[in-house]
């Protein structure tokens, strides 16, 4: 059988979608030929066999019977209809470098993932799959097609390790492998760019992205230049205009959920800091003058703890407290604006929760993650304000140059598709989103995973208590444990508890998290105790002892539910990985922070009648869908710029600077 793959040559300067769509719902990708066709599990089950036949047919070779191989599938795939067996070439042929490179075949499983992704879609496979491997399989294809590809992953460590990992397996046949990295200079970056396979971090795409928009003299990232007009820029005579990319022609997504969803709350902005002598006087006022307001009686705070709006009596108590004061405060206006934002500087953003302080900054912790994010600010002078409260230097303001959203950005690639351990619970939303399905992938072997349930305290110091004994439990008969915080405090309590109780642990966070990989691989290990936030080294493989199977394998206590039960699993995924044993449990408390915004009767009531588990799951029901809100208003929001933008034209165009 041979069937139409029809793929499109790139022959664009710098080709992209062109994207349109109504607000809040950004357009789908396009139907690509890849993704239609007969039943989808029949379909791909042919596929795996056909590789499985055409590998017997390919001999070990190498050398220069290896490159004529190369040459001959290339060829097919490039030529203007490809061919169905072109790609069970390509399959098999990579197969082959594989086994030469690493000594094993990939899965079929892992087969099976990289055909769906090869039809533009997401494929969930359980943590420990092998989606790294699976993702160089459609990787291939793509690259040999002609198109760049940018492998895109969650962070620098996981995308140099991936590139370094697997760079001989596109090096033998005949394809080279590029990383960008946060502390790599221009050159460094295009010539990483230049390559046929790019392993990168969607922060530094997207900056990279707009910085050759701001080059182009887009005006915020949005109204892009034709295939003509990019040309001209690109050939002119003596021009010293720098750019990065080639485009958006192809991204496999490694942690689709992570970066898709997660990281999808907030646009990312290039910007650059203007001056402004007077900011520091500003935050610092409105700091005191907001811790002089009264909760309940000056202000209220509302919408599950995520916004602050002031009373009557709050407004005119901050206009009497800022006669003193004078100046901007003398306004009404931007008096209460700052009041607002020093309050939820005070009372939305905790010190340890929402961000760290280091070496004398505000560095903000991803919740998703766990992870710090040194070089990213809040907007809106709310930056200022928390540095005000923490009585560090404040910096000037970041004025924007370009901005733009994980959702439009990502639908601009030409060819789209991803995988992750925990996709399901946002289907809906990627595929109304990005247009994307989500397939999911049976493991290779039998899960011997076993959920132990939870335990609902009525107090954190109870909650500590019974994880202390479970943990010297586990340890007396050598069975590791991994134990999952939300925050950076929270993590720092429980380690302080168990060395109060004389036990031997790890601890990881966004403060100490130089060694994230290393401590992660080693959890694992007989009698082994490591306490995480949610980062828990995500990417990185454990490796459970012999005599810790024996033991009853790895076992994951979370501390506390996320406000998202994807995060959840992704801590659970930690253990019972490739059909080893593993156990898991969840210990809570009716003082989480996920329940914190519950009123106290409705917390009384689910105490009374012990259903503290519907209580934390419609908790976690309501927090998601909260989220998907504030995803949605974003799209919506920059829709509605962009097309304004085009509405105005180029004269409004920013110069570069």
């Amino acid at each position: 059988m041979v069937a139409s793959l029809a793929l499109a040559p790139v022959y664009a300067v710098y080709p992209e979608r062109r994207q349109t769509g109504a607000p809040g719902r950004v357009a789908p990708l396009a139907h690509h030929p890849w993704t239609m066709g007969r039943s989808a599990g029949r379909e791909a089950a042919a596929f795996v066999a056909a590789v499985r036949d055409a590998q017997s047919q390919i001999p070990l070779l190498s050398g220069d019977g290896l490159q004529a191989h190369v040459r001959d599938v290339a060829s097919q795939l490039r030529s203007p209809r490809t061919s169905y067996a072109a790609a069970v070439r390509c399959f098999a042929l990579t197969q082959r470098a594989v086994h030469g490179v690493f000594g094993f075949n990939a899965y079929d499983e892992q087969i099976l993932g990289a055909w769906h992704m090869l039809k533009g879609r997401l494929v969930e496979m359980e943590t420990g799959e092998g989606k790294t491997l699976a993702a160089v399989f459609s990787t291939i294809v793509l690259a040999m097609h002609g198109f760049r590809v940018h492998v895109v992953t969650t962070n620098d460590y996981l995308a140099d390790r991936d590139a370094s990992q697997m760079g001989p397996v596109y090096a033998r046949l005949g394809l080279s492998v590029g990383c960008v990295k946060e502390a790599m200079g221009i050159q460094e970056r295009q010539a990483a760019y230049g390559c046929s396979v790019t392993y990168v971090t969607p922060k530094q795409l997207m900056f990279d992205y707009l910085r050759d928009q701001v080059e182009l003299g887009s005006k915020s990232g949005y109204r892009l230049r034709t295939d003509l007009e990019i040309g001209k820029v690109r050939s002119t005579p003596g021009s010293d205009r720098v750019f990065y990319l080639h485009g958006l022609q192809a991204a496999i997504i490694d942690e689709a959920d992570s970066i898709l969803i997660d990281e999808a709350i907030v646009p990312l902005i290039l910007s650059k800091q203007e001056p402004a002598a007077d900011q520091a006087f500003i935050a610092k006022q409105a700091i005191q003058l907001a811790g002089r307001l009264t909760r309940g009686r000056d202000f209220a705070i509302t919408s599950n703890n995520r916004n602050i709006e002031l009373t009557d009596k709050g407004t005119e108590q901050l206009a009497h407290l800022s006669k003193a004061i004078g100046g901007v405060f003398a306004s009404r206006m931007w008096r209460e604006q700052y009041a607002l934002q020093a309050l939820m500087a005070l009372h939305l953003f905790q010190r340890d929760h929402e961000y760290i302080v280091r070496d004398g900054s505000v560095q903000i912790v991803d919740v998703g993650t766990g992870r710090t994010m040194p070089d990213r600010s809040w907007e809106r002078g709310l930056q200022q304000m928390i540095q005000a409260k923490e009585g560090l230097t404040v910096t000037a303001p970041n004025e924007s140059i370009a901005r733009i959203s994980h959702q439009d950005f990502f639908c601009r690639y030409l060819f789209l598709a991803g995988m992750s351990g925990t996709l399901t619970e946002v289907a809906p939303e990627i595929r109304k989103t990005y247009g994307l399905g989500v397939v999911r992938i049976p493991t290779h072997q039998p899960s011997r995973r076993r959920n132990l349930g939870m335990t609902v305290c009525r107090t954190t110091a109870e909650k500590r208590r019974i994880i202390i004994e479970r943990v010297k439990a586990c340890t007396e008969r050598s069975q590791p444990v991994l134990i999952g915080t939300r925050a950076v405090a929270d993590s720092e309590q429980l380690s302080e508890e168990l060395t109060r109780q004389g036990i031997d642990h790890t601890l990881l966070n966004a403060r100490y998290d130089a060694h994230e990989a290393e401590i992660i691989a080693g959890a694992g290990r007989t009698g082994v105790v490591t306490v995480a936030t949610n980062m828990a080294g995500r990417g990185t493989d454990i490796r459970v002892e012999d005599k810790a199977l024996e033991a009853g394998g790895l076992h994951v206590i979370a501390a506390e539910r996320h406000e998202s039960r994807r995060i959840d699993r992704q801590l659970f995924g930690r253990t019972g990985r490739q059909g080893d044993p593993g156990t898991f449990e969840e210990i809570v408390s009716f003082d989480d922070k996920l329940i914190s915004g519950t009123p106290f009767w409705q917390r009384a009531v689910f105490e009374r009648f012990e259903l503290g588990e519907l209580l934390f799951r419609f908790a976690q029901w309501r927090s998601t869908r909260h989220g998907a809100r504030l995803r949605r208003d974003l799209a919506r929001h920059e829709t509605k710029m962009q097309s304004a933008l085009s509405f105005a034209g180029s004269g409004n165009d920013v110069k570069k600077r």
